[in-house]
């Protein structure tokens, strides 16, 4: 199982400054990869932005979002902004696909928060049909250049279309926040599903899980503000229970998830402050 860390790009209050050099950081360490977490509504750092700064300043790390709401975007618009993210970083973009649960993200006009499975499978389509190289609508220009690949994308959700979309569009699936356990018949489902439409080999599996290791109390606020009054609060405090505070529980973790068949784990920071990252690759690296 390959260990990733998460930008701090939407810990409350964070700094933008620190995220290329937390994610050449990471790559020093030797993690396999940095992710984002994607809100809108919320006073952090675009997950597209930080995943740009990220590939700018890095060489080798692979760069993921573990769940972008992507519906909240014209989808040509995305799919451009995707490409670019993904060529500029060398090919090394994986996109985790969802439909978020907070309304207030939805904030571009004619793009509400309703309606959006179809709006997603409308989007996908438009989505590849730019990473080929067809006219924009309106244009005879292609919104990407020659070289442009189709960028990977995993799934998020729980709902049979998550999976469904998975197989046909994706390479993958993904899923956090929660104990490995809870995750381990999403995963089944996951690879059921893949093998039920013809897919070859298996579909990539990615978690994410939070960690604390500095000052746990600041954390538990971080997280507790994050989440919101959208969140039920027994879902709450099973995220918050599920934050590892200290190298044994860090182990821990990374073996639940190593044991549910778990492909990329991603170990998101709850503060920005730089020194976690090396508190973290002590116990997780060494």
């Amino acid at each position: 199982m390959r260990i990733g860390v998460g930008l701090p790009n939407q810990v409350h209050e964070m700094d933008p400054a620190v995220i290329p050099d937390w994610a050449r950081r990471a790559e020093a360490a030797g993690f396999s990869s940095v992710g984002t977490l994607g809100r809108i509504s919320y006073p952090g750092l675009m997950d597209t932005v930080a995943l740009a700064a990220a590939a700018a300043a890095t060489r080798t790390v692979e760069l993921f979002s573990t769940i972008m709401i992507t519906p909240v975007w014209p989808p040509v618009l995305l799919a451009k902004e995707l490409a670019g993210i993904d060529a500029l970083s060398g090919g090394r973009l994986t996109v985790g696909v969802g439909l978020g649960g907070r309304p207030d993200d939805y904030v571009a006009d004619g793009y509400p928060p309703h309606g959006l499975g179809r709006r997603l499978d409308a989007d996908l389509d438009t989505y590849h049909r730019v990473w080929r190289g067809e006219p924009t609508p309106g244009s005879t220009h292609p919104a990407v250049p020659t070289a442009t690949r189709p960028v990977p994308l995993l799934f998020g959700g729980t709902v049979p279309a998550t999976f469904t979309r998975m197989a046909h569009w994706g390479t993958g699936y993904t899923t956090g926040g929660v104990p490995a356990p809870m995750l381990a018949q999403a995963f089944e489902t996951a690879r059921t599903t893949w093998r039920t439409a013809g897919r070859e080999g298996t579909p990539r599996l990615v978690a994410m899980a939070y960690f604390a290791l500095g000052n746990p109390a600041e954390s538990r606020r971080n997280v507790t503000t994050y989440y919101g009054s959208y969140t039920p609060d027994p879902m709450l405090k099973l995220i918050l229970d599920t934050i590892s505070t200290s190298p044994a529980d860090l182990r821990e973790t990374i073996k639940s998830f190593a044991a549910i068949g778990t492909d990329d784990l991603i170990l998101h920071p709850t503060t920005a402050d730089p020194t976690e990252l090396t508190r973290l690759a002590e116990v997780v690296l060494s």
